[in-house]
């Protein structure tokens, strides 16, 4: 495991690489440190998205995030109500298919471990829903890309196909950079700008949880490393003669994402892959293959 994250900071080896690399590991000879991993990765994206943030100029920066709003608010309400539609049509549990629609509508196991607290549900119920969302990140890495270039997606159209269309933040990232710079130009300040939902949505659900009787514990988590990457990107912009060292330090999270991919990869442990029921993976896949195909419908047309 150590040698495996240790070899993707080699600047050859792609995220698509490490992922697979990653899934070898766990599905084979296990990995011992599983804890561990689970723990770093969250730490190692926000630090790679704060340092992508170096590489960036503020003001593209903005006018993404600014592009991407209304789609994300629209895209954010539709998932949430087909979500739960749908959990309720296959006979999903109500906790868990609300899990997986919230990691579906806005940044996947960030999402879920946001509102872990506040819909407190069991302990196998979050190992599926982390588990369905994990898999179908995984898929959206490698296919994504290709159904892109296929259709035949601008970078700039695919930065917010993939910020609309896919869970996680690492997985955003790493299809936008198989993708090209502008993709990734794209892409990361869109899906951040989704990310900040976390906390309105976590409120709401606790003001919901407590309507109906429910006691809630915990804190709401906040995305501070959002902060920390526009804060680097107007650094850079505000000092243009840092711009040298700025995509120095983007090049070096860049390559941070992939050792995050790999240990993203290696936490896909035979266990997680048995607690993923039929029901909930058949929601989660019908979700993410309706909000994706209307993203891509949106764009093909002209609408987004």
């Amino acid at each position: 495991m150590p040698l495996g994250a240790a070899l993707c900071l080699l600047p050859f080896v792609s995220t698509g690489v490490a992922l697979l690399a990653g899934l070898c590991v766990a599905l084979t000879v296990g990995n011992p440190f599983a804890g561990r991993t689970r723990a770093l990765t969250p730490r190692l994206l926000s630090v790679a998205v704060v340092g992508l943030g170096a590489g960036m100029d503020l003001r593209t920066v903005l006018a993404a995030g600014r592009e991407g709003l209304g789609y994300t608010v629209v895209g954010i309400a539709l998932c949430l109500t087909l979500g739960v539609g749908l959990a309720r049509l296959l006979g999903v549990p109500r906790v868990t298919g609300l899990l997986i629609s919230v990691g579906t509508a806005i940044c996947g196991g960030s999402a879920i471990a946001a509102v872990v607290p506040v819909l407190q549900p069991k302990e196998h119920e979050t190992s599926v829903a982390l588990g369905t969302v994990f898999l179908l990140n995984a898929v959206a890495l490698f296919v994504f890309p290709v159904v892109g270039h296929a259709v035949g997606l601008t970078p700039h159209q695919f930065g917010l196909w993939c910020a609309m269309a896919i869970h996680d933040t690492s997985s955003v990232v790493g299809a936008a950079v198989r993708y090209g710079p502008e993709a990734l130009a794209v892409a990361t300040p869109v899906k951040l700008a989704r990310a900040l939902w976390i906390l309105p949505l976590t409120v709401g659900l606790a003001a919901w949880r407590r309507r109906e009787g429910h006691a809630v514990k915990g804190k709401v988590r906040r995305p501070w490393f959002i902060a920390g990457f526009l804060g680097a990107a107007a650094v850079v912009t505000v000092f243009p003669g840092l711009a040298p060292v700025g995509q120095g330090v983007a090049a070096v999270a860049r390559q941070l994402l992939v050792v995050t991919l790999f240990l993203l990869g290696a936490g896909l442990t035979r266990e997680t892959l048995r607690a993923v029921g039929v029901r909930p993976l058949a929601q989660a896949v019908a979700l993410w293959l309706i909000m994706a195909g209307l993203c891509l419908g949106a764009l093909l047309l002209g609408w987004a």
